[in-house]
């Protein structure tokens, strides 16, 4: 069991980064090569068939949308290099979610700052 799990973790962490890689340098499509995206995690089935990849984009909701409809139009082709660069038993079918944890991130990162701020100035009278 504990095999599997640590080859499942290789595993994930190579097709994260190749998918990684091919969005990047690949992909000539504007609404995926303008704003800034970055592949946050990839959960590949233990049957090699499924890949989970969650994609987060620094940018407008607009921009976001726009990004997983181009990375939704260029599955195939993704899919296709990812087979030529990863050797697997199974190249996986690509399924791409959205994942909105850093800018979730940054957002209460700011709250933070703003408070900290506040409260500076409160202990200053």
């Amino acid at each position: 069991m504990q095999r599997s799990k640590y080859k499942m973790t290789r595993v994930n962490a190579e097709v994260q980064r190749e998918l990684s890689e091919i969005i990047r340098t690949e992909i000539k499509d504007p609404r995926v090569a303008g704003p800034m995206v970055s592949v946050t995690g990839v959960e590949v089935t233990a049957d090699l068939k499924y890949c989970k990849a969650y994609i987060s984009v620094l940018g407008t909701d607009e921009e976001a949308a726009a990004v997983m409809e181009g990375l939704g139009s260029a599955v195939g082709f993704i899919r296709r290099e990812l087979a030529a660069r990863v050797n697997l038993r199974n190249t996986p079918e690509l399924r791409f979610v959205s994942d909105r944890s850093i800018e979730h991130g940054m957002q209460m990162s700011k709250l933070i700052d703003e408070v900290n701020q506040a409260g500076a100035g409160v202990g200053a009278d």
